[in-house]
């Protein structure tokens, strides 16, 4: 596996080893991240994966500065898995100059997480569009857990008449259904055997879907209320469509239940696809 720095030998170095297979990570990698690597090799071609903490997409008061750094055992887990190249550039080599061109998420990306990370999907989609750049891949892995964000950039690719295909990897679990995340290692001990709340209640939720329930209002605040009680501050659980994550109507059958809320000074998001018999 090859360790690269700076685009100019990434470039060099992937000039005679198209397609490229694309994983991009900001680090403190777990199963989830490398369960997207193995989508990309079983895609054949050079399996590219960045690590790269962006600054960008982070709010003035968010974990920049104590966001979990582990490059030694980042690039370990990734030579297992197969990766052939790590890109891991400095921030002055991916901002040379004050980045003045941002890319401008469309109306959805002001919703959900965007209401309550503002400025957030226009970091994610200009770090991207940049790794896109410099990169080239034939195809990028995201993964489900980031639901919105996999639906930015599968919009960002199509409207921009990128060459690229976007594969979607399945949300990896913990045995009790906390969907795995950087963040969880902000748990406390008695945090983490909470922590699975959240995915219990999006799961109730889904389950009264499937039931035939149709008040998505009454839904989503029954959901709220039982994180609530338990001591969670949530900001959204919400149903959407998958497609776009608009409001659904009452015949549509492909949804996708989604949340977000804070566990003590920790902010944990999950969803789950429901597609319901026509």
């Amino acid at each position: 596996m090859e360790l690269l720095r700076t685009v100019a030998e990434l470039r060099t170095h992937l000039a005679a080893r198209q397609p490229v297979a694309f994983v991009p990570t900001m680090g403190n990698l777990h199963e989830g991240h490398l369960s997207l690597v193995r989508l990309a090799r079983a895609r054949g071609g050079c399996v590219v994966a960045s690590i790269f903490v962006n600054r960008l997409q982070f709010g003035p008061a968010e974990d920049f500065d104590t966001y979990p750094r582990t490059f030694d055992s980042d690039c370990a887990g990734l030579a297992d898995a197969g990766v052939d190249v790590v890109f891991a550039p400095d921030e002055r080599e991916v901002y040379p100059e004050p980045q003045e061109f941002r890319v401008a998420p469309p109306p959805i990306g002001e919703a959900l997480e965007g209401e309550f990370r503002p400025g957030f999907f226009g970091g994610v989609a200009t770090v991207v569009l940049k790794l896109f750049n410099i990169v080239q891949p034939r195809m990028a892995a995201f993964g489900k857990k980031d639901y919105q964000q996999l639906m930015i950039v599968r919009s960002m690719v199509r409207q921009l008449n990128l060459p690229i295909e976007i594969v979607a990897g399945e949300t990896i679990r913990a045995a009790d259904g906390l969907a795995l995340s950087s963040r969880n290692n902000y748990l406390s001990g008695a945090e983490r055997a909470e922590a699975p709340r959240l995915y219990r209640a999006l799961a109730s939720l889904k389950e009264q879907l499937t039931d035939g329930k149709r008040d998505f209002r009454v839904l989503e605040s029954a959901a709220t209320a039982d994180l609530q009680g338990a001591g969670w501050r949530p900001e959204y659980v919400a149903v959407r469509k998958q497609a776009d994550l608009q409001l659904p109507g009452p015949t549509d059958r492909e949804l996708v239940v989604l949340g977000a809320a804070w566990l003590g000074a920790t902010r944990l998001i999950d969803n789950l696809e429901v597609n319901l018999p026509r």
